[in-house]
Formats: C-alpha cells, structure tokens, sequence
C-alpha cells in the first residue's frame, strides 16, 4: 500500500492508497488526532460528492476541501471509482497551518497522480450476464 506523507508548518499529513480492483481508496489523515470527517467519491467523468460528517462539537467537518484538492488532482488518470475518507486535526491549529493544508494537499495529489501514472491497472474486465442470460 503506497503512503505519500507531506510535513509543513510543523505537522505531516499522509496519505495511504490502497487499489481494490481498478477502484482507489484514500486515507487523507494527519495532526494530533487522525479521523474519518469526511468521505469524497469520484471517478474520471463523475462529479465529486461528498459525506461530512459531525465532529465531537456538532460541528460538520471540513475536510472535504483536502479531499477536494486531491480529487481534481487525479480525477483525469483515475481507472474506477475512487473514494477519498479524510480527517485531519491539529489541535490549537494556527492560521498559517490553515493556510499551508491546501498546499500540502495539492503535494499529495501530485504524489498520487505521479503514482497513478506508473501503476499498471491491467487487469481483466468483469463479466456480466446478458439480457437474455441468467444465472443457472
């Protein structure tokens, strides 16, 4: 499982891509505290749509925008669908660590990008039945 891992502002984000088939799941964690805040799903000729989830507060987390930048980043080279969960936390987080996350997410999705032009997606197509065949 490849993990690409950013470090600005002194904290890191990372990262983990796993390939189900032609699809690709993306862990978008880093900070104090690592969560699922959000969940992002695409594929290279589908809008984005985007779950955000409650934080402890009631609030609806905001990493979606990571998510976001990294999918547009990728969208074009991606072989299935791709879903994106995302959550970063740094406590007492700091307006330039605020403003650096964007950066840092486009550095990530240049990683994946890079990345998904060298992995060989070649695999067989799924076969399904026809209109006039049925399981027997």
């Amino acid at each position: 499982m490849p993990r690409f891992n950013i470090t600005k502002e002194n904290y890191t984000m990372t990262a983990n891509v796993s390939t189900i088939g032609k699809d690709i799941l993306i862990e978008v964690i880093g900070g104090d505290n690592p969560h699922i805040g959000t969940v992002t799903t695409l594929t290279s000729d589908t809008d984005m749509q985007t779950i955000r989830f409650p934080s402890h507060d009631g609030r609806l987390h905001k990493d979606d925008v990571l998510a976001k930048r990294i999918g547009t980043i990728i969208q074009s080279k991606l072989p299935g669908s791709c879903t994106i969960s995302s959550g970063v936390h740094v406590n007492h987080i700091s307006q330039k660590q605020i403003m650096v996350s964007s950066s840092m997410a486009n550095d990530l999705g240049k990683q994946i990008l890079s990345w998904l032009d060298s992995y060989d997606f070649d695999m067989p197509d799924p076969i399904y039945y026809t209109d006039s065949k049925n399981p027997v």
